[in-house]
Parts: C-alpha cells; sequence; structure tokens
C-alpha cells in the first residue's frame, strides 16, 4: 500500500522550474532516500510534498487527498518535517522546544493536557533525551541537539517524518548515532521516513528505497543495489564510481571514484565518499 505519492509535480520559484513532472511513490513503513547533487531539488521537493512550499502545477496526494485542501492541523497529525536549519531554539529548553510538538493537538488556550505531557517524555525517552529535559537546548552538543529536533517530531505522533540531511554539521559518531536512532523507530515503531542525505555509503545502509535526483527529475529510483551502481552515479554526480560491498551490511557501497574527464580541471584522484 501506497499513502503518499506526487504526480507530474512541477515547483519553481519565480519562472524557473526546479522540479519538472515528477512522479514518485514513498514506500510506505520504509525509509526512504533522496540523494542528488547540490541545487538538484532535494530540498525544494521535501518542502513542496509537506506544504512548506506551494508547487505549480501535478499533486501530491495522501492517503487519497491533495495536501493542498487538507486541514493544516489534520495534516500536521499526519506529516512531520525536520528541515536542514531548523528555528533556533534559544532561551527554551528541551522540554519546552519538545513540546511544540503537540501544537495540532492542542484546543483553546493551549494549554497541555496529561496526555501531551506523557507523549512528551515517551518522545524524550525513545529518543534518549529525557535526562536533558530541563537543560537549555542551547548547552546540548550537536548529536545532542538533533535527537531533541527529533524528538519533537516524534512528539507530533506522526506516521510520516521527513528529514532534510538531518547528518549534517554532525561528526562521524554523531551521524551514526542519529541515522541508527531512526532506522530504530522505522523497525520498532514502523515510522515512514523520507530523508535527504549527502553521503551515499549512509544512504546505502540505511535506505530500504533510494530517490536519485537530477536537474529536478528521477535518473533512478528503487532499493540500493538499484541506484547505487556505476550507470547512475555516473549521470548524477558526473563521476567514475568504484562500486564494492559494504562489509558489515553486505549492500554496495562506493569505495572511491573519480571526476570524470571534462567535468572539472582537477583530474586528481578523490578518495573519500562523505559529502558527495
Amino acid at each position: 500500500m501506497v499513502r503518499l505519492y506526487t504526480n507530474q509535480l512541477q515547483i519553481g520559484y519565480g519562472e524557473q522550474l526546479i522540479i519538472k513532472d515528477l512522479s514518485v511513490e514513498i514506500p510506505d513503513k520504509k525509509i526512504t532516500t533522496i540523494i542528488g547533487s547540490n541545487g538538484c531539488g532535494k530540498s525544494t521537493l521535501l518542502k513542496a510534498i509537506t506544504r512548506i512550499i506551494p508547487h505549480q502545477a501535478g499533486s501530491v496526494l495522501l492517503d487519497g487527498q491533495n495536501i493542498t485542501r487538507e486541514n493544516t492541523k489534520i495534516l500536521a497529525k499526519k506529516m512531520a518535517i525536520l528541515p536542514q536549519t531548523p528555528e533556533s531554539a534559544s532561551g527554551l529548553t528541551v522540554g519546552e522546544l519538545v513540546s511544540y510538538g503537540r501544537f495540532p493537538y492542542q484546543k483553546g488556550f493551549g494549554r497541555l493536557t496529561k496526555k501531551d505531557y506523557d507523549v512528551i517524555d515517551w518522545a524524550l525517552e525513545v529518543t534518549g533525551t529525557k535526562d536533558f529535559k530541563f537543560r537549555s537546548v542551547d548547552d546540548l552538543s550537536g548529536g545532542q541537539r538533533q535527537r531533541v529536533w527529533i524528538a519533537m517530531a516524534l512528539a507530533q505522533e506522526t506516521d510520516i517524518i521527513f528529514l532534510d540531511e538531518p547528518t549534517t554539521y554532525l561528526d562521524m559518531a554523531h551521524q551514526l548515532e542519529v541515522l541508527e536512532l531512526l532506522q530504530k523507530l522505522n523497525v520498532e515503531q514502523e515510522r515512514t521516513i523520507v530523508m535527504v542525505l549527502h553521503d551515499l555509503n549512509q544512504a546505502a545502509r540505511f535506505a530500504d528505497y533510494i530517490i536519485a535526483l537530477k536537474d529536478g527529475h528521477i535518473v533512478k529510483a528503487g532499493d540500493c543495489e538499484e541506484v547505487i551502481t556505476h550507470e547512475v552515479l555516473k549521470e548524477v554526480f558526473h563521476i567514475d564510481a568504484k562500486i564494492g560491498r559494504d562489509p558489515r551490511t553486505t549492500k554496495p557501497m562506493c569505495i572511491t571514484y573519480n571526476l570524470l574527464q571534462g567535468e572539472t580541471q582537477n583530474k586528481e584522484t578523490i578518495y573519500s565518499t562523505v559529502g558527495i
């Protein structure tokens, strides 16, 4: 069953189209990762699917309903989004920030109910941030702060969570910590996770379904075996990639790559796959 999909979606800023006639299905209760070079439309697609920005043509449908006609609070009970650069939480405690996830359920003067407090405590517990509840968000490390933002998204009690580059600015250990948390939420709670990632090997390791974008259209969508290939990476990133196998997961991984001839004056071999 597919709950969320786009149909001939077009998104742009002014007269410039970023996404062009894009139709894609988001697998339910799976982890989907969107990859592609800078400026290809990854973040724009996420923002349009979650109704942060409007689209010029086509449609986004969730549970058979066009999201443009959906009540805002009803939609916020179905999907949550963690943007690439979350708004400042300066001066807030962890508990206060996570409580913002209860906004779609508040009525009247917006006072929190016992149910709200129970959900907040549950979200803190699941993300391993309960010990930080009364600490200022400003005092947390990058990895801790990212888990708190995820806790806020969980407090919305949505089945679908969108994350735009959730590992940005985190060191390797904190990146893994965040991705393993998202994988746990998917496996244990069957949350549908949709995220943008730059690291190809992280995408291959954690995603059930990968969407490779180039210039606003899909080059390839499928499991990692179908997408993390020499041919797809050549078209999407203009690189000559050497594909091997992750010894831990046996999934395909980019071992090394060269820039294609003619793409840049720098023809040296690059040995890091981080930041693609």
